[in-house]
């Protein structure tokens, strides 16, 4: 049974390491010691481990149980939106260090957010890893990294109707979790290395579609209208990976919701 690494178990590293259970051995990570509990509890053999976003006098130790892993899959934020370019370096750094030689496989889960927010389409080539700071960092360290630029996840008790939300007739970037979990899946039995792919579903409806949906509103009997926007393609991903979506479509993530997780 392949042994596998996930650092950063929170919402999606949680689903990930669920949905591999029984067919993998899973070790995680998480920040506090009453997490580490919980997840080993479920069968996760979580650590304890964080990667501040400051300078640290010591390198962080090199995680134990990464000897002998078959693939690591990083799921603590890298896009570099949410911190300054030197925080983001700190907290690679740290990364670098807790991961030390790992020479299996590598997953990264990017996002699309690194794309520019103005209207049109976007691939891969739109924006190569070298122009995005975290993405380009961890390649030049492990070339065999696998980088997923992920959509805004969706899934369980996530959904457009809790949040709120401006220009409705805007198109919509998401992906539900279990979309996730099955590309990363089939790449770690074909053994990929180094690749870049969009993981976005295929369909973009409009938010106020997939929000009236969620809310079981009738749809107008007029088509709607969705506005220019930026829309993120997966094609280079089916393509490739010939992968077929679960869940193409936004506007019915939501259906058959049952099994929800805390």
């Amino acid at each position: 049974m392949k042994k596998i690494g996930i650092i950063g178990c929170g919402w999606l590293g949680t689903r990930i390491a669920a949905s591999m259970l029984g067919r993998y051995n899973i070790y995680t990570t998480a920040t506090s010691k009453d997490k580490t509990k919980e997840l080993s509890s479920r069968g996760f053999n979580a650590s304890l481990a964080s990667f501040p976003d400051y300078q640290l006098g010591e390198k962080i130790k090199q995680w134990n149980e990464i000897h002998g892993m078959d693939a690591v899959i990083i799921t603590v934020p890298l896009s570099g939106k949410s911190c300054c370019a030197s925080s983001l370096y700190n907290r690679i750094q740290h990364l670098l260090s807790f991961i030390g030689d790992f020479k299996g496989q590598m997953f990264v889960m990017s996002s699309t957010g690194v794309y520019p927010d103005l209207p049109g389409e976007y691939t891969e080539e739109s924006l190569s890893v070298e122009s995005v700071q975290g993405e380009r960092l961890i390649r030049n360290q492990y070339p065999q990294t696998n980088i997923l630029r992920l959509a805004g996840l969706m899934g369980d008790n996530r959904l457009l109707k809790n949040y709120n939300i401006t220009n409705l007739k805007a198109p919509v970037n998401h992906i539900h979790y279990k979309d996730i979990c099955r590309v990363i899946e089939q790449m770690i039995e074909k053994g990929s290395e180094g690749k870049l792919y969009n993981v976005v579903a295929p369909q973009h409806p409009s938010k106020g579609q997939v929000m009236n949906a969620q809310k079981d509103m009738p749809p107008s009997e007029e088509k709607e209208i969705v506005s220019e926007g930026k829309v993120i393609l997966s094609s280079k991903l089916v393509s490739e990976m010939d992968f077929l979506f679960e869940y193409p479509d936004p506007a019915t993530f939501h259906l058959n919701n049952t099994d929800q997780q805390p």
